[in-house]
């Protein structure tokens, strides 16, 4: 077997992978974290803790979707140098590069510098729109890591 196709298994897996700790992360992990009043007996966390320690968690992903970001981008600029190029795997890959460097650079960094300052900035305006914000960039995210998987799916199962 052809090297190539131990990276192109490698990446579909780097994909899949981000994908599924997007869904648990999202849909999984924030509501226990944010809601230990259901689950918890004698200690509750209030909204201002459970939002810091989704915080750190998301500062510690950030790392992964750096890294994500990266591989995306030397992949797809080296599919595209030899050829294969994909108008719909093109927008997906600038979409999940896109939304991966806003939600760690930007987004990620904003909330935690908020969370810094106390409980009262957390609940301004402000706070608000950018954790909104950054809800709908995981959800992106996770749209765009998921059409980008099945495309390159279908493109490896094509050659």
């Amino acid at each position: 077997m052809s090297k190539k196709i131990y990276a192109d298994f490698g990446y579909l897996i780097l994909l899949a992978a981000t994908f599924g700790a997007v869904m648990v992360l999202g849909a999984i992990a924030a509501p226990v974290i944010f809601h230990t009043d259901r689950i918890l007996v004698d200690v509750v966390l209030d909204h201002y803790n459970a939002g810091i320690i989704m915080g750190e968690i998301f500062h510690r992903f950030s790392y992964w979707i750096y890294a994500l970001a990266f591989f995306v981008a030397v992949y797809e600029a080296f599919m595209y140098k030899t050829g294969q190029r994909d108008a719909i795997v093109f927008g997906s890959a600038v979409t999940v590069i896109f939304s991966s460097l806003m939600f760690s650079a930007v987004y990620s960094p904003k909330i935690l510098a908020m969370q810094s300052l106390g409980a009262k900035a957390t609940q301004s305006d402000t706070f608000e729109n950018i954790h909104l914000a950054s809800e709908l960039d995981f959800k992106i995210l996770a749209v765009a890591l998921l059409v980008l998987f099945v495309r390159r799916l279908m493109l490896l199962r094509r050659a």
